[in-house]
């Protein structure tokens, strides 16, 4: 049976509904919780593919968290090997930089439910080729990357130009979560209320909003994991 591994940052930022589409396809996967200061593998070894989820560090903050230059050397193994990546916000900013992008901290965050729009490449893109031309998912990011070289952009916000992007035929970096359950956002918001204070953002207001758009939003979620799934 083939079988992914899973680099996770934050106990609440696991695969959310990305977990169904693997299950559907019968892949396994196996976290790395380097937040709980597992090692992360030196190379692929025999997994068919590579997951990035999200967390609260930065891509620049290596001396602070030394595992994300393993992690880079992990995702560069997977590349090497045209192994199926999938980065989610940090995920997505740890693909750009082993890609060569510049990841610097945005005008001012992004936390809550946002609209993006595909770009025209989006939406004859594969993974996304079902997906209406805009949608409103989850985010949480503060930081944001440069278009890695030879790279397509495939989604952006009013506020940021590179919500999404696709390298070669099967790596892809999602800034925004689409992966998102309800138990999750609740836990993201009572673990990270000090961030969402300091952003000025309303707790109450995001989960007021939450049932209006994740019904939707994991509708689009169940279609593009399980075509990416499927590239493994």
């Amino acid at each position: 049976m083939k079988s992914v591994w899973v680099l996770q940052h934050t106990a609440s930022e696991n695969l959310g509904t990305i977990e169904y589409a693997l299950r559907g396809h019968q892949i396994e996967f196996a976290y790395i919780e380097t937040h709980r200061a597992k090692a992360v593998p030196p190379e692929m070894a025999d997994k068919a593919g590579l997951v990035v989820m999200g967390g609260p560090m930065g891509v620049y903050e290596e001396a602070a968290f030394p595992f994300l230059r393993d992690e880079m050397r992990l995702i560069e193994s997977a590349l090497a090997l045209g192994h199926p990546v999938l980065g989610v916000c940090l995920g997505s900013q740890l693909l750009a930089a082993v890609l060569g992008a510049e990841v610097t901290k945005g005008p001012r965050k992004e936390l809550g439910w946002y609209e993006v729009v595909l770009t025209e490449s989006g939406r004859s893109d594969s993974l996304f080729a079902n997906v209406q031309p805009s949608f409103w998912p989850f985010h949480w990011h503060g930081d944001v990357f440069s278009l890695p070289k030879g790279s397509v952009s495939l989604a952006s916000s009013q506020q940021t130009a590179h919500q999404a992007f696709r390298h070669g035929k099967n790596a892809y970096g999602l800034l925004f979560h689409l992966e998102v359950t309800k138990p999750q956002i609740a836990e993201m918001l009572n673990v990270f209320v000090d961030e969402l204070r300091e952003a000025g953002a309303s707790s109450a207001e995001i989960a007021e909003q939450t049932p209006r758009h994740l019904t939707a939003l994991q509708a689009i979620a169940s279609d593009v994991f399980n075509r990416w799934a499927a590239m493994l």
